[in-house]
């Protein structure tokens, strides 16, 4: 067990996080696009989910293990990804990464990270790897093909980002990419000295500003440059057919990330997917998007078990775990959770947050009435 730390809930994590961090890098982090209204919506439409427990079912031993693509693993979750972590916490996808496998859920590395793929994958466990696909489709293809010989079990592409989200914050402070510093930001970081002592200063004592990585050396840009030609991610021209071009290629587990329509499902179990991800980016893509628990049960319906059934976007508690195993899902996805540990204490962190959601879930099913995830399903079904 993960030592408290302090603190006794995700939020308590949020806290402190928000209070060490840059206003501009805990925007980045925290903050939706637009109205903010989806992230909103995620929020209220997981808490209006309610149950109805069943008494004197004998409790005394829950057990919240299950299996994803045939493999055990402790509790429904896998840890998102997340590109900004390396902002967050010096080299913080290691840190994310060594505290996943510590406590035995997979973790999704990210094609924006700031650490290459063979750093992060150093810490073992069971990872996968998201993708964006970069305009020169041959780099996306190289690093792809580097994800699978590290032992990388799925390959999860993000769908919901066709064009760059309108998140206008980044273009008041100044800490979008590239990163320019101004009045407000210069103040901002300045104020902020343990950020900037253990993260910036870090990374400069070690060879410089981050850059984004998984790329060639020549592509290469630190967060302070523009990206050069071929290296900005595209993916307004991807469709089925691109798609399934990556299923063909890829051989492992494949996963859409962002699905919400029901048809959309029937359409990557047609072209070979082993799952999807019911996802609106936590709230940072399209702001008037449906909740995702809400979408949810449409999408299991149509994948009628044929394939793994995966959701993200706004969970904050093991409760929301279970409600979402209650209406299908295989496992869930947490990305801010686990990002506000990071930030807050760095691996320490990242093991108290999958701590409190690991044994809020199993306090939850214990509540319910239910022994096991099976019996979650059948109390709630």
């Amino acid at each position: 067990m993960a030592p408290d730390l302090g603190c006794y809930n995700i939020a308590d994590l949020r806290e402190r996080a928000r209070r060490r961090l840059p206003l501009g890098i805990w925007e980045y982090a925290e903050r939706g696009v637009e109205d903010e209204c989806g992230m909103a919506r995620n929020r209220a439409a997981f808490d209006a989910v309610t149950f109805r427990p069943r008494v004197l079912r004998g409790v005394a031993r829950v057990d919240t293990a299950t299996e994803v693509f045939g493999k055990p693993i402790p509790f429904p979750l896998a840890v998102a990804p997340t590109g900004a972590a390396g902002l967050m916490w010096h080299k913080g996808d290691a840190a994310i990464a060594r505290a996943a496998a510590k406590a035995g859920v997979p973790f999704v590395i990210s094609s924006a990270s700031t650490m290459d793929v063979e750093q992060i994958a150093e810490a073992g466990g069971r990872q996968w790897f998201q993708l964006y696909l970069w305009e020169d489709r041959s780099l996306s293809h190289a690093v792809i093909d580097r994800a699978w010989a590290l032992g990388c079990e799925a390959l999860l592409v993000t769908l919901d980002l066709p064009v760059p989200p309108n998140r206008e914050y980044i273009q008041r402070n100044g800490f979008g990419t590239p990163f320019r510093l101004n009045a407000r930001n210069t103040v901002d970081v300045l104020t902020h000295p343990r950020w900037l002592a253990g993260v910036m200063g870090r990374y400069m004592l070690g060879g410089g500003i981050p850059s984004q990585a998984n790329l060639p050396d020549r592509l290469r840009a630190k967060v302070t440059k523009g990206a050069p030609p071929g290296a900005l991610f595209k993916q307004d021209d991807l469709d089925w057919d691109g798609a399934k071009a990556l299923r063909d290629r890829w051989p492992g587990k494949f996963v859409l990330k962002g699905v919400l329509h029901p048809e959309d499902a029937e359409r990557a179990l047609a072209i070979g997917a082993d799952g999807v991800v019911v996802s609106n980016h936590g709230g940072r893509a399209l702001d008037c998007s449906i909740a995702t628990i809400e979408a949810l049960p449409a999408i299991v319906e149509a994948a009628g078990g044929r394939m793994a059934v995966f959701l993200d976007s706004g969970v904050r508690r093991g409760s929301d775990v279970v409600k979402a195993v209650a209406l299908g899902a295989d496992l869930v996805l947490a990305g801010r959770a686990p990002l506000y540990g990071l930030a807050a204490y760095g691996e320490a962190g990242v093991a108290r947050a999958l701590d409190l959601l690991r044994s809020e879930t199993a306090r939850t099913m214990a509540m319910l009435g239910a022994r096991s995830i099976d019996e979650v399903r059948a109390l709630t079904g």
